[in-house]
């Protein structure tokens, strides 16, 4: 099915992760509409936004992880998600 992209089993895996991810928060809008807020990132921001901003910092974390040190990529990940929850949460 994916062999024309040439995909490895991860990369089409964290594609269905945002793909499923989507899905989930549109379902969650429809049953109760995000409200605006103001956390620590100063500016206001729904629970989509928050996500948008968490899933860019995440792959700043991990592509800044890759470019600096030859570290497990396991514990990048860690950072990174770390990094996206927190700024679900409190951003």
């Amino acid at each position: 099915m994916l062999e024309w992209m040439v995909w490895t089993v991860p990369t089409a895996l964290v594609f269905a992760g945002l793909a499923l991810l989507l899905v989930v928060m549109a379902v969650w809008a429809r049953i109760s509409p995000p409200v605006a807020r103001r956390g620590f990132l100063r500016i206001e921001t729904d629970r989509g936004d928050r996500l948008y901003i968490g899933l860019i910092s995440a792959a700043v974390v991990l592509a800044g992880w890759i470019a600096i040190t030859d570290l497990s990529m396991w514990l990048a990940l860690g950072c990174a998600v770390l990094v996206a929850v927190v700024i679900g949460i409190w951003g």
